[in-house]
């Protein structure tokens, strides 16, 4: 070693050069940018919008690319500047959203006209509501060659359906508040407060299913200081309902009898039972109906499915509400709508984590392969219908979504 390069080391070592420095991490390299396209909802009253603009601005930071339609978030409240601001592209026509994204994140499903500017290879993200569509849906949306998924079908680490839950617990509590309004003399009801007060007999609440929506119809209740009597063909689900709450209820089983004996007394009743395919038991007949006081109110939360009580029909946000035997009916079917931001909120934490994991895992084949809880939502992929059910409805060929992604 020369004498310079002996002098250059200990100049070095005077500065500090080799003192322990910090660790400089690697930043992780994003594996996939995406191209979100949030159209603007066109069906009748759908208030709601799959991202809100703070979801927006975290996929954006995580170099994704979100094109928003104007208007798109306008009866949630969330302006067209909400979503600029947060660095999304304002687009001034559904086709501009359409052609420009690879993901179609949307509430509703799409109606036909909406299909028809989609893309091939695009993906859609959206409810898929079978009952509502027409015959030919599935089979336009096979010859786009998509990649379809139902919201209503996803599930989570713990086999949940996190959208039903969610839109569950707005529907069960928001029922108890529109029972309160409709009790009220503002709206032509009996005049009674939902709940009680001292010296006064609290009014009677009965619910008819002890799910998400009952669960939550039970707490609001409660908290308002209402009697509440919960009404389920299953024994687990009382049980599990009563640990949830805390509190000693009043539980049956459905028994025709026992129902309509509560029912005559009952200020509130709320159906909120659930089928897993096909149609609501009608469990609450008109004769039931017919005895309840003047003035109860009915809030039939199962009236997408059809309805538990024989007297309900669909009503809408508009004229929300009619009277037969004198009980107030409310049946809109569309529940969370009615409190659009919120519902809004609840979806968009769902969805943002589900297209940051897109994008981290490079592609919506490889987070399905990886993620069996989104990969039960695919109901169509590629343009190949992957569900059983919706091929035997339809009399369709369908392929087992796991063989097909392991072939490819």
């Amino acid at each position: 070693m020369n004498m310079k390069t002996s002098r250059d080391i200990l100049q070095s070592l005077a500065k500090g050069a080799f003192m322990p420095q910090e660790e400089m991490l690697e930043v992780a390299r994003k594996r996939g940018q995406l191209s979100i396209g949030i159209p603007k909802e066109n069906t009748f009253q759908e208030n709601r919008v799959s991202l809100v603009p703070d979801d927006v601005g975290l996929l954006i930071n995580n170099g994704h690319h979100v094109i928003v339609e104007t208007g798109a978030g306008k009866n949630a409240n969330f302006q067209d500047n909400d979503y600029s601001e947060a660095g999304a592209q304002i687009a001034y026509t559904a086709e501009e959203v359409y052609k420009q994204s690879e993901i179609i994140l949307k509430v509703a499903p799409p109606t036909l006209e909406e299909i028809e500017m989609m893309v091939p290879k695009q993906t859609l993200l959206s409810t898929l509501q079978l009952p509502a569509q027409p015959e030919n849906f599935i089979k336009k949306l096979m010859d786009k060659k998509v990649t379809a998924l139902a919201f209503e079908w996803i599930r989570d680490e713990d086999g949940v359906f996190p959208v039903i839950r969610s839109m569950g617990e707005i529907a069960g509590g928001t029922s108890i508040l529109i029972a309160a309004e409709y009790l009220s003399n503002v709206n032509n009801g009996q005049g009674s407060i939902l709940g009680g007060i001292s010296g006064v007999s609290p009014t009677e609440v009965v619910i008819i299913g002890a799910g998400t929506v009952g669960e939550y119809a039970a707490r609001a209740a409660l908290g308002l200081g209402a009697t509440v009597k919960v009404f389920d063909n299953s024994v687990y689900r009382l049980r599990r309902l009563q640990s949830s709450l805390g509190t000693r209820i009043f539980t049956s089983i459905i028994q025709p009898k026992v129902l309509g004996k509560h029912l005559k007394t009952a200020d509130v009743a709320i159906g909120a039972l659930r089928s897993a395919g096909g149609r609501t038991p009608c469990v609450v007949n008109e004769e039931m109906v017919a005895e309840m006081k003047v003035g109860a109110v009915i809030i039939d939360v199962s009236i997408d499915q059809g309805g538990c009580f024989a007297s309900s029909k669909v009503t809408n946000h508009t004229n929300p509400v009619f009277r037969k035997h004198g009980v107030i009916h409310y049946c809109v079917p569309n529940i969370a709508s009615r409190v659009s931001r919120t519902a809004s909120y609840a979806l968009s934490t769902i969805f943002a984590p589900i297209l940051l994991n897109i994008g981290e895992e490079g592609g919506l084949q490889n987070m399905l392969r990886a993620n069996t809880g989104v990969r039960s939502g695919v109901y169509i992929y590629q343009g190949i219908l992957t569900n059983k059910y919706l091929g035997d409805s339809f009399n369709l060929p369908s392929k087992d979504i796991d063989l097909f992604l392991s072939a490819l």
